[in-house]
């Protein structure tokens, strides 16, 4: 029955459009290409990082907040070390099926040897809801 009304549904959706004359697919299609431009971003952001070490379990991302239609989480980096470190971030919204709803990169300087320090991420993009955020990568440098 749920398949059913779901065919239905996307079927009767098919000729539909917003004021702007956007169809549902066409929405759906500008979405993914946001997902994918924030990711690629992120992506390049991680890859400038050189000499890094794998620091992902220094870090911890905060409860999700909603901000003027923008989700933020605050991240936490722990430095175990016995130097001052820099750390880099990825951050991930997935939602409730594990599918990507965006992602950005946070930088946290200057983490104090054996202290915390914190950064907020923001989504760049609209998102309703409160999905958590993922640590996709840290590194520490």
């Amino acid at each position: 029955m749920a398949a059913a009304t779901a065919v239905a549904l996307a079927a009767g959706m098919a000729g539909c459009s917003n004021d702007s004359g956007e169809t549902p697919k066409s929405v759906a299609s500008k979405a993914g290409e946001a997902v994918e431009s924030a990711t690629a971003a992120a992506a390049s952001e991680m890859a400038k990082i050189k000499g890094g070490l794998d620091a992902k379990a220094d870090v911890k991302a905060g409860p999700t907040e909603a901000e003027n239609n923008r989700l933020t989480n605050e991240i936490t980096a722990t430095n175990p070390t016995d130097k001052a470190a820099d750390y880099t971030v990825l951050v991930n919204w997935k939602d409730s099926s594990g599918n990507l709803l965006d992602s950005t990169v946070v930088s946290i300087d200057a983490v104090p040897p054996g202290g915390t320090k914190s950064a907020k991420a923001t989504t760049h993009r609209d998102l309703s809801g409160t999905p958590p955020a993922e640590i996709g990568q840290a590194v520490r440098h």
